[in-house]
């Protein structure tokens, strides 16, 4: 299981890199926290990639504070990402066209939720963000969505004042990659096995 697990893992976090890439070729909009990473590599001259690392350590900063304890598949997903979306962008080409944009955009969506299924599936520690939004909720007893929902809106106003996209794509993924999640994770996540009970004991002979 172990074996499928780390393979899993790796296989989701290259194909959300090259996801990545693809919602920066349509250009048509990034998600939130892809708004803000744009925007920050536009400014100081970085890979979108680059950022995208930089930027996940210095949110596992905030996890001391929340109490939160990354995974293998944290630490993972903090670096296979940018390396895969850079490798990505070298790679894909930009689109002009705007049924070549659609395509991609949809293309994105797809891959992006057969990623994330992939990664959480494999239950080897949720990404840096994830974590933040989590820990977030628990330790200030707000809701996951209310946390989740107050850190995107920071991060992508954030990002749109710095250049970032935004755009028809945002709203798409908004709304489309939440029912791609919950439609892929089942096939993906992998079984846990539950611990053997331990046998009954035998009454001593009176």
């Amino acid at each position: 299981m172990m074996t499928r697990r780390i393979t899993q893992l790796l296989i989701g976090l290259a194909m959300y890199g090259i996801s990545l890439a693809m919602f920066i070729r349509a250009g048509l909009g990034l998600d939130p926290w892809d708004v803000f990473h744009q925007g920050v590599a536009g400014k100081i001259g970085w890979s979108i990639g680059t950022v995208v690392v930089v930027v996940s350590f210095l949110v596992l900063l905030l996890w001391i504070p929340l109490r939160q304890m990354p995974g293998v598949g944290t630490l993972a997903n903090a670096v296979l990402v940018g390396v895969f979306a850079d490798i990505g962008l070298a790679l894909i080409p930009a689109f002009s066209h705007l049924g070549g944009q659609i395509a991609m955009l949809a293309g994105a969506v797809v891959l992006n939720g057969i990623a994330s299924a992939c990664y959480i599936g494999a239950r080897l520690g949720p990404g840096a963000r994830d974590g933040l939004m989590t820990g977030l909720a628990r330790r200030t007893g707000w809701s996951v969505r209310l946390s989740r929902t107050l850190i995107e809106v920071v991060v992508l106003g954030v990002g749109w004042l710095l250049g970032g996209s935004v755009g028809a794509g945002t709203v798409v993924y908004a709304l489309a990659i939440g029912p791609v999640v919950q439609l892929l994770l089942p096939l993906f996540t992998v079984p846990v096995k539950a611990p053997k009970a331990a046998p009954e004991a035998v009454p001593a002979a009176p």
